[in-house]
């Protein structure tokens, strides 16, 4: 949740925030009153809990014939004393159902607005053409027997598909390829659950206005994550990290299950926008001071695997009512795809500050010896959804696709993918 300083001490800042993302600046007003009367319900329960502390040494030390009269009398302050502590609880439950509606507050910078309210930060690499009509991903994907669409519908409904033949060993080579950078970079490999527990989903900001898009399993109360970065939020959830050396970073691998329930029925066709995908993300725990660096440092990963896989793209600064509750700023790399004439996202990374590690409880230990909670980071760097911006930016006039040159060590040397 918000840090509960900010709401007291610097109301604007979160005001100003909830205006530009479009949320309720209501909510502030009424997260004040609720921390008012929450530390209120607090003090009273403290001032009588003192005061029958201090009656039951009275009691103790009182002569035999005294005692019956302020036995009765403290039975009464007990019950005073457990009806302060509910009200206590209360309040304390109605401030955190308040204040968990209230999304990150931005990094100055964000712009304000909604999902065409993006600022482009910079557009790298020369857009493909051809002098032939290219082809779209799926008539090339289905040519080149990359995937079977027909067949995942058949099995598993619309937007499921397989990956066949050098289709299945295409991404598994991108992810590889991916996996070998994290590490480079010193992230720690991890193939991480894909059935989480509520607490989690819910620590990590999912559970809000978007919950319509995860898939629950009531009969075990889990839900399935769409993105690694939930299990890897929760890798260190109620802990006290050691960040005197530096950041920790994982790069979580996983399959992902979407159900896409606000896509409007947008990019049916093809890989595009599935239920189901593999991605490889990368996450980082460090000081809140070094968050911002942290998130440039993993833009950079990113646009050099989008370099070295031969795409030309666009990193945006996304606007504030499109970036999530729990992102106070978020960049966007977007894959120039040629028969959509149009970018289209391949990775986000997302600064979430300290507002998941709130939630979640994940610490570091100050200079004073006290705890404070750590930020946290998270940015995908290789997924199934990369294969469309492959096909269309390398494909050839006589439908085959040649192989970026970074991929063929994983693929036994493969230079082209031939017509089926």
């Amino acid at each position: 949740m918000i840090d509960p300083v900010l709401l007291r001490e610097n109301p604007d800042v979160l005001r100003q925030s909830q205006a530009a993302r479009g949320d309720s600046v209501d909510l502030v007003d009424a997260a004040l009153s609720a921390d008012a009367a929450r530390r209120a319900a607090i003090g009273e329960f403290e001032n009588l809990r003192a005061s029958q502390n201090a009656f039951g040494k009275k009691v103790a030390q009182a002569a035999k014939e005294e005692k019956k009269a302020l036995v009765a009398e403290a039975q009464s302050l007990a019950a005073e004393v457990k009806a302060a502590s509910q009200r206590a609880t209360d309040a304390e439950a109605q401030f955190t159902t308040i204040v968990r509606q209230i999304a990150n507050p931005i990094i100055d910078g964000v712009p304000a607005g909604g999902e065409d309210d993006f600022v482009t930060l910079r557009e790298v690499g020369e857009r493909p053409s051809f002098d032939f009509e290219p082809r779209d991903h799926v008539e090339l994907g289905e040519t080149l027997g990359i995937f079977d669409l027909a067949r995942g519908a058949k099995v598993s409904g619309a937007r499921f598909y397989y990956l066949t033949g050098i289709g299945a060993r295409l991404e598994l080579a991108l992810m590889t390829l991916a996996l070998d950078r994290a590490e480079k970079n010193g992230f720690v490999p991890l193939i991480v659950p894909t059935l989480v527990r509520p607490e989690i989903m819910a620590g990590t900001g999912f559970l809000g206005e978007h919950s319509d898009e995860i898939y629950y399993l009531p009969a075990d109360d889990l839900y399935l994550t769409g993105t690694s970065e939930v299990a890897l939020a929760g890798f260190h959830s109620d802990e006290i990290l050691d960040l005197e050396g530096g950041s920790k970073r994982y790069a979580g691998w996983s399959t992902c299950y979407r159900r896409e329930a606000g896509s409007g029925g947008k990019d049916t066709r093809g890989i595009l926008r599935v239920h189901q995908f593999n991605k490889l993300e990368m996450f980082s725990y460090v000081l809140p001071e070094n968050a911002e660096e942290e998130h440039l440092a993993l833009v950079s990963f990113q646009e050099q695997m989008m370099q070295d896989l031969g795409l030309s793209y666009r990193v945006i600064d996304t606007a504030a009512g499109d970036l999530g509750s729990s992102a106070a700023r978020k960049y966007d790399i977007e894959a120039w795809i040629p028969t959509q004439d149009a970018y289209r996202e391949l990775t986000s990374t997302s600064n979430c500050t300290t507002f998941q590690a709130r939630r979640l409880d994940t610490r570091y230990r100050t200079e004073s010896g006290k705890t404070a909670p750590v930020a946290t980071l998270n940015g995908t760097l290789a997924t199934t959804r990369w294969i469309v911006a492959i096909l269309e930016t390398h494909q050839q006039a006589d439908g085959s696709v040649i192989v970026p040159e970074v991929l063929r060590p994983y693929l036994n040397g493969v230079e082209r993918i031939e017509p089926k």
